[in-house]
């Protein structure tokens, strides 16, 4: 390519990119091949890339500088075989250029790029609804029965259903899966169903915040009671509620950001589980199941044990087979996708009997993977429990094996490695109270028991966590210590200083001196007792058991002494500078009070972010005990009960 012609390419580029339509237009009209010019390095002609940037109107330009005989040029195909039709199905605003292709060139919508996606497919991996479903209409349209495999199915057996699947469009997966239901079944090359796709991620949910989650619950409701205002004709008012809360609204142009995103997260929800439900009714993977035998005999004790050439073959057989994807019903519980989990259970409560390849059932996949929420609730189901509890895998590992066998988790990078202990720790007790008595013996095919095999395993941790502990322990300690140096030493220069006679405070009878008093003291002891808390820490044993209440205990108590140390330092600061600069006019003492208790304000605001999820866990508590406290009082125990008087009965 000569120089004349990377000009014209670059400026071609450079007005397409600002936008400038009629120098686009100019420079096409200039050039022989007009609008068909390619003009980046990978094919795209001018249409292509202003179909790509969502320039409907330029498109259509464009395509009117085409003549009528060289209609059969809009077919060209860039370097990834895509043409101008596959471009448009990358957004929603070009409708109605496609439409324009469509009637000039045909042809345009059964051909198929390098990775054999015509521009439906195209459209549903890029999730656009929209162009989607002008596309699909037009597809039917023209083609039925075998002819519409070239849309549905691209060379890597992936189907468009798939496709919706993966970019997360549950409304267009939803109409794929009513309209094509076939598709429901269909593996791609990894032999994985839509409803495996499905289960590998986690499902929007709706709002926990209350207020946000009032308004997500009442739009249908407003929207209704504005409808009927709005059809009475009686305000106008009604019809910006309709327009700002009706979650199938498709013009959004004039909705508010908060509630344009909240009006989204409702629309994604409420798909999410009608296609849940669809895809989980067609769906009984669940039917084929490993078999119960697994390829260790259990064992209590590791004496007499020799490991048999056959048993060693077995197991070499057992490893390098073929492993085949999951259920859907395992994968769920491997990604905390608990919708899906909860669906397959109601639908089909006999599932919770399946085992994958590696033994394995629900409840040690749940384990292995720290889902409370699926493991809890497997557990709520009483009978499930009971058929549950006391399997073993093919490596003879019981349920409280899997509290030590865990798996890779992101999120624990992010926690300190004594809470991610902590929180091993706790597991093994709540697993534990589920299990039988020989459960707690059982020897995994390594010989190791549970309790053994937990130690071994997070024995590292407890080294990293010892070292955190004493480390935050040490900084906390400095901060707490320099506190107390401040606190101490504002106690003896009070504001307004000592009355040369007496000795006595100036300021002693102003009712601020008072709070200035008070708060430095609760600073002072405050600080002294998390210095004493930090201290227990640093020379305490570090036992296993020490992590799981006593070491937590300590270093939440040391911080919240800490936080009340620095929470009553600033009440002292605040206090001093009213004392001293208050003037006794109004508006000056207000802004005196505003800086003053400004930062005592941001504390406490950042405090209880901080320490929301541990303040919603204690309120949690406190209203299942007055609950429980309660139905004691109405609903009191059977008669069978109580064997003798004033004392119960053990069942």
């Amino acid at each position: 390519m000569d120089y004349e012609d990377l000009q014209i390419n670059a400026d071609l580029y450079e007005a397409l990119m600002k936008k400038d339509h009629e120098k686009v237009l100019d420079i096409c009209a200039s050039i022989p091949k007009g609008p068909l010019h390619t003009v980046t390095i990978h094919e795209d002609t001018v249409i292509h890339i202003a179909a790509y940037h969502k320039k409907s109107d330029l498109v259509i330009d464009l395509l009117n500088m085409v003549p009528a005989s060289d209609s059969h040029k809009l077919t060209w195909q860039n370097s990834g075989g895509s043409t101008i039709l596959h471009e448009t199905a990358t957004n929603n605003t070009t409708v109605v250029a496609a439409a324009e292709m469509l009637r000039r060139a045909p042809m345009l919508l059964s051909m198929t790029n390098k990775q054999g996606e015509t521009a439906l497919f195209y459209a549903a991996r890029h999730g656009k609804t929209k162009i989607f479903k002008f596309l699909h209409d037009q597809v039917t349209k023209t083609n039925q029965g075998p002819d519409l495999k070239t849309f549905l199915l691209r060379d890597d057996r992936s189907t468009i259903l798939h496709l919706a699947v993966l970019s997360r469009n549950y409304w267009m997966a939803h109409e794929i899966a009513v309209k094509h239901k076939h598709l429901i079944h269909e593996k791609d090359e990894d032999e994985m169903t839509p409803l495996q796709l499905l289960s590998c991620r986690t499902l929007d949910t709706p709002p926990k915040n209350f207020f946000v989650r009032l308004i997500y619950n009442c739009m249908m409701t407003i929207r209704t009671v504005a409808v009927m205002s709005y059809d009475k004709k009686t305000t106008k008012f009604s019809y910006f509620l309709m327009l700002v809360l009706d979650p199938n609204l498709e013009d959004t142009s004039q909705m508010l950001s908060p509630l344009k995103k909240l009006r989204k997260l409702k629309f994604k929800c409420e798909w999410a589980m009608k296609l849940v439900k669809l895809l989980v009714k067609q769906d009984t993977s669940w039917e084929h199941t490993a078999s119960r035998l697994t390829k260790h005999k259990s064992k209590f004790h590791q004496y007499g044990q020799i490991s048999s050439t056959t048993q060693q073959e077995e197991i070499i057989t057992y490893e390098s087979a073929v492993r085949l994807p999951d259920t859907p019903l395992l994968l769920a519980t491997k990604h905390g996708c608990t919708q899906i989990v909860e669906e397959i259970l109601n639908l089909y409560p006999q599932a919770i009997e399946h085992i994958d390849q590696d033994g394995r059932n629900i409840l040690h996949v749940a384990i292995l993977n720290r889902n409370h929420e699926i493991f809890d609730f497997v557990v709520k189901t009483k009978y499930a429990k009971e058929r549950l509890r006391g399997k073993i895998d093919n490596d003879a590992n019981t349920l409280l094996h899997m509290v030590a066998e865990e798996v890779p988790d992101i999120d624990s990078d992010l926690k300190g490695p004594a809470i991610v202990l902590r929180d091993n720790i706790r597991m093994f007790k709540k697993v534990a109270t589920i299990c039988t008595t020989l459960d707690q013996m059982k020897l995994n095919s390594r010989s190791k028991t549970a309790e053994q095999l937990f130690y071994e395993n997070n024995d590292k941790r407890r080294s990293e966590a010892k070292e955190w502990m004493i480390e935050n322990a040490k900084n906390y300690t400095v901060v707490a210590v320099l506190i107390a140096t401040v606190a101490f030493a504002a106690a003896y220069t009070v504001p307004g200083g000592p009355d040369p006679k007496t000795g006595q405070p100036i300021l002693k009878k102003k009712p601020l001196f008072f709070f200035f008093t008070v708060a430095d003291a609760m600073s002072l002891s405050a600080a002294l007792t998390s210095v004493i808390m930090f201290l227990n820490i640093i020379t305490s044993s570090y036992r296993f058991k020490d992590f799981e209440k006593s070491l937590g205990r300590k270093l939440n108590s040391g911080l919240a002494m800490l936080m009340v140390s620095v929470a009553m330092l600033m009440v002292a600061f605040a206090a001093t500078l009213i004392l001293t600069i208050s003037s006794g006019r109004k508006w000056t003492d207000i802004t005196l009070y505003v800086i003053s208790f400004f930062p005592v304000i941001i504390f406490v605001f950042t405090y209880f972010q901080l320490h929301k999820i541990r303040f919603w866990i204690m309120y949690s508590k406190a209203k299942k005990m007055v609950e429980n406290w309660f139905s004691c009082l109405t609903d009191p125990k059977p008669a069978v009960w109580y064997s003798g008087r004033g004392t119960t009965s053990r069942i």
